[in-house]
């Protein structure tokens, strides 16, 4: 019997100290991700609460308010510093678990210095071996960054969604001014085919820059080296290297997509010592603002036959790009020399 009475003693012991192991580790699990813990009775005065933070709790004890060795906030109504609205709800929502039985959810959102915190809440009764409610218990987890990750994500999808709409439409001007300007199907089909690619080429520079845009350098190297110039020798750019935003990446690539095309085909670049110059400026504008003036220059030569009747090369760089960024173009030819020069707002860009 005292052998018995000692096995007793002993498990008991044991059963005792693995309950307390569990606690601390459950106290470590709650810090750890941040949930809040507190147990009301049915009056709503606070009896135990685990790892309570602002604004549950309020860094500063004032004179009415008691503080327990745990830290809590004990007010009577177990929210801490919450505004006036915000305590009200949650104090409705336990009145009515305690008169239910069951259970309430709330997301609730509290102004901060920084923005906005967000909690998920959830209020559940404390029942005892008769089913009488005798307390609440309220779960408290703040989900401030997966909201702000939320918003963020919704942010990024309507820009998404609005951009590739500009794009199609632009797709569309395109398809429609090429068909207007091709004499054949096949003619249509080359034309159209280049024009896309130089977008894609101009897409992956404003894709890659998360959608901030390209700097002018980069686009305008990218679009001549398309064509199987070496840009090192064959562009020779000046000036400025302002960053533009992705719909003048957009238009400006599409510009010397077609000024690339018309060198390799009549130009400067059909020639295998052949250069273009490309000089960028940071000109003042009206009302004090700063405008890009973007030139392209080239020598072409007596041989060079340029065509011409209009195409929408021409079309696209007088009126479809300047048009496209509220800006002004023009497009001159004149005995062995083409210079372009575009004009754009400084809406279009910027320089830091």
């Amino acid at each position: 019997m005292r052998d018995s009475g000692r096995s007793d003693e002993i498990i008991a012991l044991q059963s005792a100290e693995s309950g307390m192991q569990l606690g601390r580790a459950l106290l470590h699990a709650l810090h750890n991700a941040g949930i809040s813990v507190l147990y009301q009775d049915r009056e709503m005065k606070t009896v135990w609460a685990r790892n309570m933070r602002p604004p549950w709790i309020s860094d500063t004890v004032v004179s009415d308010t008691v503080v327990s060795d745990m830290g809590v906030s004990d007010t009577g109504d177990g929210n801490g510093i919450l505004p006036l609205a915000q305590a009200e709800r949650i104090g409705a929502a336990k009145r009515k678990v305690v008169a239910s039985g069951n259970p309430e959810h709330l997301e609730l959102s509290i102004p901060a210095d920084d923005g906005v915190r967000w909690f998920q809440i959830w209020i559940d009764a404390d029942h005892d071996d008769g089913g009488a409610v005798q307390g609440v218990v309220t779960t408290m987890v703040e989900t401030t960054e997966q909201k702000r990750r939320e918003q963020t994500l919704k942010t990024l999808l309507r820009e998404v969604s609005h951009r590739s709409k500009n794009l199609l439409a632009i797709i569309q001007s395109i398809a429609t001014q090429t068909s207007r300007y091709s004499d054949t199907l096949s003619d249509f089909l080359t034309r159209f085919r280049g024009r896309l690619q130089s977008l894609a080429s101009s897409q992956d520079l404003v894709t890659s820059s998360n959608w901030r845009g390209a700097a002018l350098r980069e686009l305008v190297s990218g679009q001549v080296g398309r064509y199987g110039a070496d840009p090192v020798r064959s562009l020779r750019f000046r000036g400025a290297n302002p960053y533009l935003n992705p719909n003048a990446a957009l238009h400006i690539g599409l510009a010397m997509h077609e000024l690339a095309v018309n060198s390799v085909s009549y130009g400067a670049l059909s020639r295998a010592d052949g250069f273009v110059e490309v000089t960028a400026d940071l000109t003042a504008a009206s009302a004090g603002e700063t405008a890009l003036s973007l030139t392209w220059a080239e020598a072409i030569g007596a041989n060079d036959n340029q065509p011409s009747e209009k195409r929408f090369g021409s079309v696209a760089l007088e009126r479809v790009v300047p048009a496209s960024l509220n800006g002004t173009a023009k497009l001159e030819i004149s005995g062995d020399r083409l210079e372009y020069h575009l004009v754009v707002p400084r809406g279009n860009f910027e320089t830091d």
